[in-house]
């Protein structure tokens, strides 16, 4: 585990990485690493998987949600800017769909930023690698993400060393030695047999990255006259790594059950946002609090990326899209 600690920390440009049970838990021990508690709000973006709240929920602190940029669907800092009050002790960003969160405005605030970074490894941003941008990020290597284990996984990375000693100890139940006990924590260790899948992987991830990239240009490319589909964009200053190729469509129920019968593997990332789920119906956000987040939800499409994707098999998922789009 340690070699792919090291390894890892190097990749992203950080002094300190620290492998975690699952992506859940590097949120919430790094919230906690940061003293973030009861009584304290944490500001992130409405349209993210329901774990970047539940983390924040978890260390009993408050989810503060925020609208998103129109192009780019990322956290945006004019809405973060209004919500900062007091009690704000994080704000959380979220890599969405492999894109970089605009994080050096988030920093002018003042604030602490936790970078989610699960959707983003290897992305960059001004040069920078994603998971380097704040004060500390958090990653998952679900099976699914570019640079994915055998099962769960997660990591802390930091440059900051009392940071990853935290994490370390909480992660460990408490204990920075066998049966010393300093703090209640809990076992979210990484498992060595992920590691050292996650070692195997990670010597592949900047082809596999590069591949993405190649078939995010060709989607573009063969998209570029489909009427009624709004292909995403990177943001100026962005290198983007497509962990999903997102685009927009009118009457995007029908379009998907139209591609799913198909046989195109579409999904929708994320069909909720985090204020209109039940288990978050207590912050009593009706709809219409975030309009472009909400408006997004309806519209929002992923086809199918991965790092082998052949144009053969792009073709045929813009010959059926373009069908669905204008009900061939």
């Amino acid at each position: 585990m340690a070699d792919f600690e090291r390894e890892y920390a190097a990749y992203v440009g950080v002094e300190h990485c620290v492998g975690v049970g699952n992506g859940t838990d590097a949120l919430e021990l790094a919230l906690r690493a940061l003293g973030v508690g009861a009584g304290a709000e944490v500001i992130l973006p409405a349209n993210t998987f329901i774990a970047t709240a539940e983390a924040v929920s978890a260390v009993g602190a408050t989810p503060v949600l925020v609208d998103v940029d129109e192009e780019h669907l990322l956290i945006d800092p004019a809405a973060v800017e209004r919500a900062i009050t007091d009690r704000t002790r994080a704000i959380a960003p979220v890599h969405l769909f492999g894109q970089s969160a605009f994080v050096e405005q988030l920093l002018g605030f003042g604030i602490p930023v936790l970078e989610d970074a699960a959707q983003a490894q290897g992305a960059r941003r001004a040069g920078r690698p994603a998971g380097s941008l704040g004060r500390v990020a958090a990653t998952s290597f679900y099976p699914g993400k570019n640079l994915g284990a055998a099962g769960d996984a997660g990591a802390v990375m930091t440059d900051d060393a009392g940071i990853a000693e935290r994490v370390r100890v909480l992660s460990a139940h408490g204990s920075p030695t066998k049966y010393v006990h300093e703090v209640v924590g809990r076992n979210s260790r990484l498992d060595t047999v992920q590691a050292v899948v996650l070692r195997a992987k990670l010597a592949r991830l900047e082809k596999w990255n590069e591949l993405r990239r190649q078939a995010a240009e060709r989607y573009a490319t063969l998209l570029a006259d489909v009427r009624g589909v709004r292909v995403p964009a990177s943001a100026p200053g962005n290198e983007d790594v497509w962990h999903l190729y997102v685009v927009r469509v009118a009457d995007r129920d029908r379009v998907l059950a139209a591609l799913t019968e198909a046989g195109v593997g579409a999904g929708i990332h994320y069909p909720t946002p985090v204020h209109l789920t039940e288990a978050y119906a207590d912050l009593c956000l009706p709809a219409g609090t975030f309009p472009v987040a909400e408006r997004a939800a309806g519209e929002i499409v992923s086809l199918p990326m991965f790092p082998h994707l052949t144009g053969e098999q792009q073709e045929y998922v813009v010959q059926r899209l373009r069908a669905a789009v204008n009900r061939v």
